[in-house]
């Protein structure tokens, strides 16, 4: 997902057959993201680049270090929880190649010193605030290198486009191990972005595969709810039966329409929405008015969907009081 991502008029949801071998793998999926129906959560880039883009400051690892430690905690929680959101999803990191989680095996991995993983476990204490009020912990991961790391790009031995990058593969889910392994049930889904290329990476008999990508995030917890994001696309889709709920990117939320006789679920998986309030992911000004998000937000819950609002949020960790206000009216 990026700023720049393409706008599409209408996302639709269709029933498709499950086919035989899958049903049970299905079963789970519906099991795992059982609690997202009919419910909303919230999201946030926390990105090294983008608060660099956005203060004019040149990130730097003692700087990023020190934006995590300094990263409010408590008063992002009270936030949410004043809104009534049922989870929260944090990126990890994208393509700066800066995490807010330490992770040795990717420390090991790319050879790079000092690393670029925060000290801080933020992901292990954003459980702690937010299970005390009954929110849902979830994370976001692009499923490629960091774009913006050539180092890490290179030694990860990533290729961007159509490739089988079985080697890169096999590393990267080592390293999404080590953080699932970590957390273990805090995290209770994962949102993969960027799985462009499926029948080329993912769709093959033999791991690295669907089924191995899925088994590293759930190293730490076997009920974990998982998607895979191939971009935005004109309908919501199920990628793989190794997913339990929907990637659902989309900018044009207006469009959105599902049939009820569906249930909420797509193929077996959870319906699930993510766009953005402000008016580029992860930045700018609110772009709608609070009626808006909340018609199009009871459309979708009342068909047993879920959506997930992606909000900007300021480099202390907390979200503009204009977001929080629009949040509270849903």
């Amino acid at each position: 997902m990026t700023p720049n991502s393409i706008s599409r008029r209408t996302l639709v949801a269709s029933g498709i057959a499950v086919g035989l071998a899958f049903a049970p793998l299905r079963a789970q999926a519906q099991s795992r993201a059982a609690w997202m129906a009919g419910h909303w959560g919230v999201m946030n880039h926390y990105l090294a680049d983008w608060i660099a883009r956005t203060t004019g400051e040149r990130m730097t690892v003692d700087r990023w270090n020190a934006l995590v430690d300094r990263f409010d905690l408590e008063a992002l929680a009270e936030q949410l929880k004043s809104t009534g959101a049922r989870w929260y999803q944090i990126s990890i990191g994208q393509n700066s190649g800066y995490y807010l989680s330490p992770n040795a095996t990717y420390d090991k991995l790319t050879g790079i010193q000092p690393s670029k993983c925060s000290r801080r476990d933020l992901v292990a204490d954003l459980y702690d605030v937010m299970h005390t009020r009954g929110i849902r912990l979830m994370v976001y991961l692009p499923a490629g290198a960091p774009a913006g790391d050539t180092v890490a790009r290179t030694a990860l031995q990533w290729e961007s486009g159509a490739h089988r990058n079985r080697e890169f593969q096999g590393k990267w889910e080592s390293v999404i191990r080590e953080w699932s392994a970590r957390w273990g049930t805090k995290v209770s889904g994962w949102w993969f972005d960027g799985c462009y290329w499926p029948n080329t990476m993912y769709r093959s008999e033999d791991a690295p595969n669907f089924k191995s990508f899925a088994s590293a995030a759930r190293a730490g917890n076997p009920e974990s709810a998982i998607a895979f994001n191939p971009g935005v696309y004109p309908r919501i889709f199920a990628m793989s039966p190794y997913q339990d709920y929907t990637a659902g990117e989309i900018d044009d939320v207006a469009g959105i329409q599902i049939r009820r006789q569906d249930g909420g679920t797509i193929d077996g998986a959870q319906i699930q929405v993510l766009s953005h309030l402000g008016e580029k992911w992860g930045m700018g000004a609110p772009r709608f008015g609070k009626e808006q998000i909340v018609d199009w937000t009871r459309k979708l819950l009342s068909s047993g969907g879920a959506i997930t609002w992606d909000t900007p949020v300021q480099p202390g960790g907390t979200m503009a009081p204009e977001f929080v206000s629009q949040l509270t009216a849903l």
